[in-house]
């Protein structure tokens, strides 16, 4: 097998490959290996850990087709290191070699035989903008859980709803959810995803494009032009996440969304898990405030327009300013009740997305 490819394409198609291929399975050489095939002038580009696959179908020259396997880290360690332009990877025996220009690597290949064949989910497919869906993910994918041991609360929960579809994530401390109007097509009323398959996806996700999804009772498919992403899904049962989103939060403060990102990134100098942001909302505004036992002290002050009672809560400093990033919007609301209960953070003028955060003890 023997094609060329420019050094830029090559490279961030194997930089995603080489994410998802595993380094952990020693049983398995082959799951740390990119699988190329190349047909004529079509280079098909696959990784898998067996729980998620990837592939992408790469514009090239064709010179000899075939096929072949690698290391993913090797060789997207090579070819991005590589000179812009032209490269050639040809694989011959044993070996791989890739070129440009006055460099040259070889290095050894793994049996192709040993790939796993991977399938894609065959359910209905239905159709996404993939700007619209690549938003949604950034703004629910944070708030899932990264504890491994906890499954359901490490996936994104996509259920179908009267308008469209719904996207839920929680890792017991905050809750993240968007609703996409409009959009149709689930098989059944909801699926487990897991978050990293779909953080992956949200890096990949090209905005021009429009996503062809599919599910079966055990897989999804994400598919794009150019790029297909499958993985498991996970067999488990979500917690009721609406019996907790509060529906009379009383006490409600708008304020420029740009102003208190900065205002955070400032506060958590000194902030922590340890030593909480203080949020005191009331007709003067908002006031930040975080104190170390050492006495060390951070005061943000900033104008607000506030509706209720004067409240104070404490909140992770960092959940809080991911929540108010992720609404996207010049202003922000911050809505709650008494100071043991969630609060909402959510855009103003988009009533499709909401935040809930859990405060800390004061």
């Amino acid at each position: 097998m023997k094609f060329r490819s420019e050094q830029g394409i090559l490279a961030e198609a194997l930089g995603a490959l080489a994410r998802i291929a595993s380094s952990r399975n020693a049983g398995t050489p082959a799951l740390a290996g990119v699988k190329m095939v190349l047909t004529g002038d079509s280079l098909v580009a696959s990784s898998t850990d067996q729980d998620i696959s990837l592939q992408f179908t790469i514009p090239v020259g064709g010179d000899t087709d075939g096929q072949g396997l690698v290391s993913a880290r090797m060789l997207n360690d090579i070819v991005r290191v590589m000179p812009s332009g032209k490269i050639t990877v040809e694989f011959a025996g044993d070996n791989a070699t890739i070129s440009a220009q006055r460099s040259q690597f070889t290095v050894p290949t793994l049996n192709a035989v040993d790939f796993p064949r991977t399938t894609n989910a065959g359910g209905e497919p239905f159709t996404i903008s993939s700007s619209e869906f690549k938003a949604a993910l950034s703004q629910v994918v944070l708030a899932a859980s990264t504890d491994g041991q906890k499954l359901h609360l490490s996936a994104v929960l996509m259920t179908s709803t009267d308008k469209g579809i719904r996207l839920v994530a929680t890792d017991g401390y905050r809750l993240a959810m968007r609703d996409i109007v409009g959009t149709a097509g689930l098989s059944t009323d909801s699926f487990l995803i897991p978050a990293r398959a779909l953080g992956e996806l949200q890096r990949l996700l090209d905005a021009s494009d429009e996503i062809t999804i599919r599910f079966n009772d055990f897989d999804a498919t994400f598919q794009s032009p150019a790029m297909t992403l499958s993985t498991r899904l996970i067999n488990a049962d979500y917690p009721p996440y609406q019996t907790i989103i509060p529906k009379n939060n009383t006490n409600t403060a708008t304020v420029n969304r740009e102003e208190l990102i900065d205002a955070l990134r400032r506060t958590r100098v000194l902030a922590s898990e340890m030593a909480p942001v203080r949020v005191r909302m009331s007709n003067e505004g908002i006031r930040l405030t975080v104190q170390l036992t050492d006495g060390s002290t951070s005061v943000e002050d900033l104008d607000a327009r506030f509706d209720g009672e004067d409240i104070t809560v404490a909140f992770n400093s960092e959940y809080l300013a991911n929540g108010v990033d992720a609404c996207g919007t010049e202003e922000v609301t911050i809505s709650t009740s008494i100071p043991s209960k969630p609060a909402i953070i959510g855009p103003v003028g988009d009533d499709a997305y909401l935040y809930l955060l859990m405060p800390q003890r004061l």
